[in-house]
């Protein structure tokens, strides 16, 4: 517990200094909600522009210190506004940490998040640990986006929280930084008002449901989308000293976009710029030259390892098509009500009748109709291409992509669906517009306030039904399972594992995750005594080389804590071990 909320508390903080220093650097003077993604931004860039450099990792965790000590020093009696933004974001950061944490008390202990939904988790974890080594890895081959990754071994390296901890504290720091970001589009609301429209865009249904399954690259994505589209709008208001660099911001946030999720991230950005450029009556155009600039020279290093991602297995259509999901996810899953612990389930799977489902897709579509009426008569028009492009963009990749990518492309464009709904929702009463012909006046704006409370009610219900049935995996991570694979494709394997691994921290997929590839039967450390199981060849269970768990068994290779043991003589009969196919350990059992 305490690993973790040290390591969110430092990537907050550290993101909140940095971020907000380089907004006042491009001229703004008045604290700005853009500061949490932009210097999310920047530490997953400077990580990993530094992650390599002698020292495996240390130096990274140096530069962190030395950025955001000169962050604070710069803005020390430079930034107004600061105790409003202390008062505003408050009560939103510690709502979205206690709802980020929600997975972790449900399940009783700390640990990998989403392990039974979704095992990749273990990939992350050895590359990271290859990292933190200084030794290479398969993602770092293929030109995976490690910016992310390399914060996390900063973290280990700066304050000595494991792997596990890093990411796990991370996740949570994108649920708070989010949430705080959002602030920008509602900052000059009540404090209720507010606070919902913060923690509701922040943290919408499928942003959740990704984060359930220890998605962080999704989560981060969704939030620098969002972030970039809150930018573009914040650089048409006033406040900003230094003109020709109010678009920077939005291209910081587009380079950490780079840095966590490679050139597809820019699928999204790109869409988003372009469609607001066509929107815009005027074109500022030295302010985005002055941003492309910023963007090229900050991500020209990653070029080469982005032209090497293009490979990667989840961009061939005849590729892992469904990944951990169990058919297409519908796309209304993006509009916040969804009641389902499990964004994979069809409506009427789960324990809530499907006509409940079809009821709120009925009245949050009709929402967001009229939210982006309401958007495109206020020429908000950094929001309405903001949902623009996240809609042509989940198109094309239902058409033209997998349902696993086609997914993730629901979940980027759920904040922003969210925000269209809520903008016009909670703002003045005077404002408010119930769903009638364009032009008609409601006389009674508590109609309107109704209709937002049902909303925000349901949606809040939904993501928080999502988090509290997230699984939670084991609570640290060693690569010796990974190391063991090779070794033990020939045969069958039977793991023996404590009761607790399997049946408290959802271990079964986790292992079955580490070593697949082979046929693998999984069991609790109970089932060691008297003769070898039939057909099977090897045995891997935690011990002393000299307690074989089993008669007739040798020690193969000791790679602690575990103990690979392999059947002296010829195996006898078939054995019963299931095949653990790659996809079969993506899609894990349902929940």
């Amino acid at each position: 517990m305490i690993g973790t909320y040290v390591a969110a508390l430092a990537v907050c903080g550290a993101s909140l200094a940095i971020g907000q220093a380089a907004v006042a650097i491009c001229g703004r003077r008045e604290w700005s909600w853009l500061s949490p993604a932009v210097g999310l931004a920047l530490l997953c860039a400077v990580c990993w522009a530094t992650v390599r450099m002698p020292g495996d990792g240390v130096i990274s965790a140096v530069a962190v210190v030395v950025l955001v000590a000169a962050s604070v020093a710069f803005l020390w009696g430079r930034v107004e506004g600061e105790r409003e933004a202390w008062r505003a974001g408050l009560p939103v950061a510690l709502i979205a940490f206690a709802a980020a944490s929600l997975p972790f008390f449900v399940e009783g202990h700390f640990g990998i998040l989403g392990t039974s939904f979704n095992p990749d988790m273990s990939q992350h974890l050895l590359a990271t640990d290859r990292l933190a080594d200084g030794a290479g890895s398969q993602l770092l081959s293929q030109g995976y986006p490690l910016g992310p990754h390399a914060v996390v071994v900063a973290l280990e390296k700066g304050l000595g929280v494991g792997l596990v901890q890093g990411f796990s504290g991370l996740t949570v720091a994108v649920a708070v930084l989010a949430s705080l970001t959002a602030l920008a589009a509602f900052a000059e609301l009540p404090p209720l008002r507010r606070t919902v429209g913060a923690l509701l865009v922040g943290i919408p249904y499928l942003v959740a449901s990704y984060f359930a399954q220890g998605a962080f690259k999704e989560t981060m994505q969704a939030l620098f989308v969002l972030a970039f589209v809150l930018a573009l709008r914040e650089s048409g208001k006033r406040g900003w000293v230094g003109e020709p660099l109010r678009l920077v911001p939005a291209a910081l946030i587009a380079v950490g976009s780079v840095y966590a999720y490679s050139f597809p991230g820019l699928i999204w950005l790109t869409g988003v710029f372009v469609i607001w450029l066509v929107l815009e009556r005027s074109v500022p155009v030295r302010p985005a030259l002055l941003a492309l600039v910023v963007f090229g020279v900050a991500t020209l290093p990653e070029l080469g390892r982005m032209i090497d991602f293009q490979s990667f297995e989840t961009f061939d259509p005849n590729g892992p098509g469904l990944g951990n999901l169990f058919g297409q996810i519908s796309p209304f899953e993006a509009l916040g009500i969804w009641p389902s612990g499990d964004f994979r389930l069809a409506p009427g799977d789960g324990a809530v009748p499907a006509l409940v489902f079809y009821l709120g897709v009925a009245l949050a579509a009709a929402l967001l109709i009229w939210g982006l009426v309401q958007c495109w008569r206020r020429r908000e028009t950094a929001i309405v291409a903001g949902l623009t492009a996240v809609v042509a963009t989940y198109a094309a990749a239902r058409i033209g992509g997998t349902p696993y990518t086609a997914a993730k492309a629901i979940e980027v464009a759920a904040p922003l669906a969210t925000l269209v709904i809520l903008l016009p929702l909670l703002g003045e009463g005077r404002e408010w517009r119930l769903i009638r012909p364009i032009g008609e006046q409601v006389a009674n704006p508590s109609a309107a306030a109704l209709v937002g409370m049902v909303f925000a009610l349901a949606t809040g219900v939904c993501s928080l039904l999502a988090l509290v049935n997230a699984p939670v995996g084991p609570t640290s991570y060693l690569p010796t399972l990974t190391e063991l694979r090779p070794l033990v494709t020939s045969g069958s394997t039977l793991v023996l594992a404590s009761h607790e691994l399997l049946n408290e921290q959802h271990g079964t997929p986790y292992i079955a995750w580490e070593l697949r590839g082979g046929r693998v039967c999984i069991e609790s450390d109970d089932a060691a005594g008297g003769a070898a199981p039939r057909g099977v060849r090897f045995v891997i269970a935690e011990g002393s080389p000299s307690a074989a768990p089993f008669k007739g068994l040798r020690v193969r290779r000791v790679n602690s804590p575990y103990v690979l043991w392999e059947r002296i003589g010829p195996v006898q009969g078939r054995s019963d071990c299931p095949l653990i196919a790659i996809r079969q350990a993506r899609q894990g059992p349902a929940r």
